[in-house]
């Protein structure tokens, strides 16, 4: 039976109750309102003062609340109203009629607070443009190009945005600079900033804190409610879900979603589409991703396919990529040290026999699930005596001890010794805070005693931890309850050196003093491998590259022709035997590096891997520079030896080095001379020294850009 007008009007009636809306004091709502013209318009909706901020144009169900637009407009421009909702009962669309082309959908009834709210703002509102960017906040040119940019966007009437932009290259501040511009051109009032964790929101909370002190916020916890006082709301999804349909779909004007790639789908969607603000997501993930080499999606493509169409955009409205970030000096490019076992490196994948497996030790369960595996294979024809394994599944159902042993010992044996590249150049890392990216929290353990062993003779005693672990994530009981005071120690003290994790510092973890990254964990996701990478590339003084040290392949995935990981294919995994065993199955077998994987990796002028090897026009550039440096200056023959050392490290490293400071002599071939000690006795003393490499560095390279 078709509803009648009648009966949507008690849908709206108690749809306007829902916010709050006093339906029958004859002041707020007025009901069958009549217009200058004579007309009467369904509802006005009113301020508490009785003055008409909206009129309700009311349909039966049937009908497309978006067919009664013109009578919507008609009525408000009577009614001298700025705000038109069109409803049925069934659905509510927004219009601000003279600002806007179309109507939009909204969860809500605005409240009367919000309406009024509204009403006034836009009574006060400028263009943002005209507003002058706080560059103490976000001054970098990138910064205030993405400012102009959203700025433009708005003010052309779009509502969805999406800025890509490369950890480490200031999201935050860039969006703190944002949101002072658009509270001072009165486009927004009330914000939210929404995150994937509550740390991250305290780390949002200290940076709004800072620089807009003006602007209050607050960070939301769940079970809490809002403030309204507050003008900044810092959260997660997670913490509104049982909240957020307590309030007006109009109680925000902005939303801004930092790293919206996780947090915006699946069940807590619905949170987000409640509120009618202008949505902004923040990424550091590039959101190019083909499909796979057959043409098919997969679960990434799908990701960056979603991120898009949530934002209404076939590409980024701003994008500040990382390889557009290192080459202009504002984070730091890195190298790679890529080696991998004999047993992970065969493209077959692990041959595991009866007699590599420790089956004491096994439950009921995961050894009937081997013993049928092995069954299976024996009735091929023809029949195997072997099972094979994807060595992406190992530490996760499997391990494979010596395994572990072989990646920590040649992780110590590149930190100490380094190793040639293709060219015959001695590359070394740098010594200093490391994360190692772990598969579980035995791994993590595992790793952790291991790498402490191996270093102890750096330990200044034997209580020290050289390494430690942080676990997030895995299951119940796995996550470590002091992990954050780790994390301090971490960051604030000299020990430990090393930090194993697995989920704790994939993401959203500032440490500019970290110079190695150890993959010793696969990830097919060019998301999770863009987050991982970030960790590495802030700028700290000293600091001219970090090394990424690749033992399971990674980079083969997600290092592709566009380079620094701008997207790659996703390889699915081997076909395997069987699922998930109940217990880690230990494998002894031998295992080692394989020789023929070692190599140095690193970057072309193009962007693309290849082995280190300098850009020969940068590298003649450079040295010339360095020669009309040298001649300009009288140095002592012995002095004139050294420094044509320091030349040959300049051309060989020109694609790497942005500067030349003291601390480049801590490493070969300056520390096999004997460093900055006996550099510092040749040129009389610390101080001249320190000078002479100053005017060098900058006669060779010029100005750089700040690393704030």
């Amino acid at each position: 039976m078709p509803q009648t007008e009648a009966f949507a009007r008690t849908l709206i009636d108690a749809q306007l109750q829902d916010q709050d809306w006093k339906i029958s004091d004859g002041i707020s709502v007025r009901y069958e309102y009549t217009l200058s013209d004579g007309d009467r318009a369904d509802y006005m909706l009113c301020g508490r003062e009785g003055r008409g901020l909206a009129i309700v144009e009311a349909k039966r169900e049937s009908i497309n609340a978006a067919d009664a637009r013109e009578q919507g407009r008609h009525n408000a421009e009577q009614a001298g109203v700025p705000f038109v909702f069109l409803a049925n009962g069934k659905e509510v669309l927004f219009w601000d009629w003279e600002r806007e082309a179309h109507p939009r959908p909204v969860k809500t009834f605005f409240s009367q607070s919000d309406l009024e709210r509204r009403a006034a703002m836009r009574q006060m509102r400028v263009d943002p443009l005209g507003v002058a960017i706080d560059q103490r906040i976000a001054g970098r040119d990138y910064q205030q190009d993405c400012n102009d940019t959203l700025c433009r966007e708005i003010g052309l009437g779009r509502r969805k945005m999406l800025v890509e932009m490369a950890t480490g290259t200031g999201k935050t501040r860039t969006a703190a600079a944002l949101i002072k511009r658009l509270f001072a051109a009165n486009v927004v009032t009330r914000v939210l900033f929404l995150v994937d964790r509550i740390p991250l929101a305290l780390q949002a909370e200290d940076t709004f804190t800072e620089h807009l002190k003006e602007l209050p916020c607050y960070v939301l916890r769940a079970g809490r409610r809002f403030q309204d006082e507050q003008r900044i709301t810092i959260t997660t999804l997670q913490s509104m879900v049982n909240i957020y349909h307590e309030y007006s779909s109009g109680y925000f004007d902005l939303i801004i979603t930092d790293e919206c790639h996780r947090s915006i789908y699946g069940k807590w969607r619905k949170v987000l589409e409640h509120f009618d603000g202008i949505q902004i997501g923040l990424t550091a993930t590039p959101c190019v991703k083909p499909p796979n080499e057959d043409g098919t999606p997969d679960e990434e493509t799908a990701f960056v396919r979603d991120t898009l169409r949530f934002f209404g955009v076939d590409k980024p409205t701003f994008a500040y990529t990382l390889k557009r970030a290192i080459d202009e000096g504002y984070l730091v490019g890195y190298q790679i040290y890529k080696a991998q076992t004999v047993k992970t490196a065969t493209a077959d994948g692990i041959k595991i026999l009866r007699d590599d497996i420790q089956w004491e030790v096994l439950d009921p369960k995961t050894r009937k699930e081997l013993e049928d595996a092995f069954v299976a294979a024996a009735n091929l024809k023809p029949p195997l005596a072997h099972i094979l394994i994807d060595p992406n599944v190992l530490e996760r159902k499997f391990t494979i001890p010596a395994r572990n042993q072989a990646i920590v010992r040649e992780f110590r044996k590149v930190m100490d010794e380094g190793f040639n590249d293709a060219n015959g150049y001695l590359r070394k890392p740098m010594i200093g805070k490391t994360i190692v990216f772990a598969v579980t929290k035995r791994h993590a353990e595992t790793l952790a005693t291991l790498i402490d062993n191996e270093f102890a003779h750096l330990k200044p005693s034997p209580e020290i931890k050289y390494a430690d672990y942080v676990v997030s994530g895995v299951g119940q009981g796995e996550d470590t309850t002091d992990a954050m005071a780790r994390i301090r120690r971490f960051k604030k003290e000299k020990f430990p050196q090393v930090l194993v994790s697995v989920n704790m510092l994939d993401t959203g973890f500032d440490c500019p003093e970290v110079v190695n990254l150890i993959f010793a964990r696969y990830t097919k996701s060019v998301t999770l491998y863009r987050q991982m990478l970030g960790r590495g590339t802030r700028k700290s003084p000293g600091k001219p590259v970090f090394t990424l040290f690749d033992f399971v392949g990674v980079v083969a995935t997600h290092e592709g022709v566009d380079g620094y990981g701008e997207g790659g294919k996703v390889m699915e995994p081997k076909p395997r035997p069987y699922q998930n065993p109940r217990t880690l199955v230990t494998v002894d077998q031998d295992d080692y590096i394989d020789p023929t994987t070692r190599a140095w990796v690193t970057m072309d002028d193009a962007g693309n891997f290849v082995f280190l090897e300098a850009s020969e026009e940068k590298a003649n550039e450079l040295g010339a520079r360095f020669e009309g440096w040298l001649v300009s200056h009288d140095f002592t023959p012995d002095q004139e030896r050294w420094l044509h050392d320091v030349e040959a490290q300049i051309r060989q490293n020109a694609d790497q080095f942005d500067d030349f400071t003291l601390d480049h002599l801590e490493f070969p071939p300056f520390s096999l001379q004997g460093g900055r000690r006996k550099a510092a006795e040749l040129f009389g003393g610390e101080e001249s020294l320190s000078g002479v490499i100053a005017n060098l560095s900058q006669s060779v390279y010029g100005e750089q850009p700040s690393t704030h």
